[in-house]
């Protein structure tokens, strides 16, 4: 093993200038990637109103009073905002703007259908 690298390192001397430029670029990207991880910069930053699902005082919920579960959260991600209640994932329906044939429109709607 060691004599073949030897043998090796003798014949190609550009080999160490190589292993210096290939650790010198994984040290600056191990370095870089340690402080700076790679993150999207689409995301913002949304400042959280209330988290009911984890405070005590809600653990005895009924459905009469159920609208307080609500997330909120505060506007543009200002805490000097007035919280407002998230919009529903489970609740919300889109209706697309399509104008199609009556007969395509009875063919492809499943809106209300038996078993949709």
């Amino acid at each position: 093993g060691k004599a073949l690298l030897t043998k090796g390192a003798k014949r190609d001397p550009e080999l160490y200038a190589l292993l210096g430029v290939m650790c010198g670029i994984f040290g600056v990207a191990g370095y870089y990637f340690g402080r700076n991880p790679t993150t999207p910069t689409s995301e913002q930053k949304v400042a959280i109103a209330s988290s009911p699902w984890s405070d005590a005082q809600f653990l005895s919920i009924t459905s009469t009073n159920a609208h307080i579960l609500r997330y909120q959260y505060h506007p543009n991600a200002d805490p000097r905002n007035p919280p407002k209640d998230a919009p529903s994932a489970l609740h919300s329906v889109v209706i697309p703007n399509v104008n199609l044939p009556k007969e395509l429109h009875e063919k492809y709607n499943k809106w209300g259908k038996e078993g949709f």
